[in-house]
């Protein structure tokens, strides 16, 4: 794909997949700038490790494809992902810190 000229066709396939892409990328950059307003995660803690594990796969199989339009995409959802596996993280930190500044000393 690369290596040759392409077609009228391909490019117009390329421009499609950048499109649906950048598409679902929103998805995740909307939800992210929700979070970050709110300082924790509001989606379960399991899609952001499904998100992981499927970015890397697709990532992976895009590559042996040499789909640019997919190494592009599936390469930049991980700050979003771990940032978000970051303020849960964090979140259960403060939350459990919470707790136990809460529990009386006699029950310590």
């Amino acid at each position: 794909m690369f290596g040759t000229e392409l077609t009228t066709n391909e490019i117009l396939i390329l421009i499609i997949g950048f499109v649906g892409q950048s598409l679902f990328f929103m998805r995740f950059f909307v939800q992210w700038l929700y979070s970050e307003k709110h300082k924790r995660s509001l989606i379960p803690t399991a899609f952001w490790y499904f998100s992981l594990g499927g970015s890397s796969l697709l990532l992976i199989y895009a590559i042996i494809r040499r789909d640019p339009v997919f190494m592009v995409g599936q390469s930049t959802g991980f700050i979003i992902y771990i940032r978000n596996l970051f303020l849960i993280s964090r979140e259960r930190r403060e939350k459990r810190a919470a707790e136990q500044a809460e529990t009386p000393l006699d029950q310590k």
